[in-house]
């Protein structure tokens, strides 16, 4: 058992919860690794035992909250006192409003909200039973803060995160343990690559969305996770990761109806243009 507890990571395969496992393995973690691709989760669970630490590694589904509950189970019977949950795991979804269907929707909010409100339930009572405290961090993003254009899908979840995480944060005041909401920025993840595309959108457009968001994702994985793990060990309330959420935060605080106008000026929230509608007109 380590003396710092054991750290619970969800998205533990790939990006910055990659990045996360290995720092928290180097800072003297045990872990608790999920995540839904099995292949990269034994990668990231194989450099987490090199760098020392007592790693537990499953597939996880976090939409499916019987499998929360039961990856919970596992962690009490075989990890030492839970100190950190992560909950990191996240999808994305490429469309405007009406060319994403209900089932998009639905997938898309599964996963990134209801995974943590899953994965909350089922450990916050290992956090509140640890002996010293524990933290809860959850991740939100920068389309937490602020809602552009073809991101319908994918702020309304992530605004939900961020009111989940504030209110549970005010409920467990007074208590040991405390909540962490994180909002990054453009973080060089795989999550565009791999976002489920909206059936209406046409091979240009994807090409360039996918082009427009390689371009914005820019810090290392690593450095995101730093300033993440820095901010929970800190016991933060709120984590802005990168300069370009920082900037957005703060215009969007500062003209908190109007921001969207200024970022447009500023060339900051330009998704590609939906093709022009046929006249019916005869």
């Amino acid at each position: 058992m380590s003396g710092k507890g054991t750290a619970v990571i969800t998205g533990a395969g790939s990006g910055i919860g990659r990045a996360l496992t290995a720092l928290c393995a180097s800072r003297g973690y045990d872990l608790a690794l999920f995540d839904i691709n099995s292949e990269e989760l034994e990668e990231a669970g194989e450099e987490g035992r090199a760098l020392g630490a007592k790693v537990l590694t499953r597939r996880l589904d976090v939409s499916d909250p019987q499998a929360c509950d039961q990856a919970a189970e596992e962690v009490a019977q075989g990890c030492g006192p839970v100190s950190l949950v992560i909950n990191n795991a996240g999808v994305a979804l490429g469309g405007y409003f009406d060319e994403a269907s209900p089932e998009d929707f639905r997938w898309l909010t599964e996963i990134n909200y209801f995974g943590v409100v899953n994965m909350t339930r089922a450990f916050l009572p290992m956090l509140q039973a640890h002996p010293v405290h524990g933290q809860l961090v959850n991740v939100s993003s920068v389309f937490g803060m602020i809602a552009p254009a073809g991101q319908t899908a994918y702020c309304g979840a992530k605004f939900a995160v961020r009111g989940f995480s504030e209110a549970l944060r005010h409920e467990l005041q007074g208590t040991s343990v405390g909540v962490t909401v994180v909002h990054p920025g453009g973080v060089a993840t795989n999550i565009a690559k791999r976002a489920r595309i909206s059936k209406g959108i046409g091979i240009e457009r994807l090409e360039a969305a996918r082009e427009q968001a390689e371009k914005s994702l820019s810090m290392p994985p690593e450095k995101a996770a730093q300033i993440i793990l820095d901010a929970a060990e800190r016991r933060s309330q709120r984590c802005i990761v990168g300069n370009d959420a920082r900037m957005l935060e703060a215009i969007q605080r500062v003209l908190p109806i109007n921001y969207y106008a200024i970022l447009k000026m500023l060339g900051l929230s330009a998704p590609p243009p939906k093709p022009a509608e046929k006249s019916t007109a005869s």
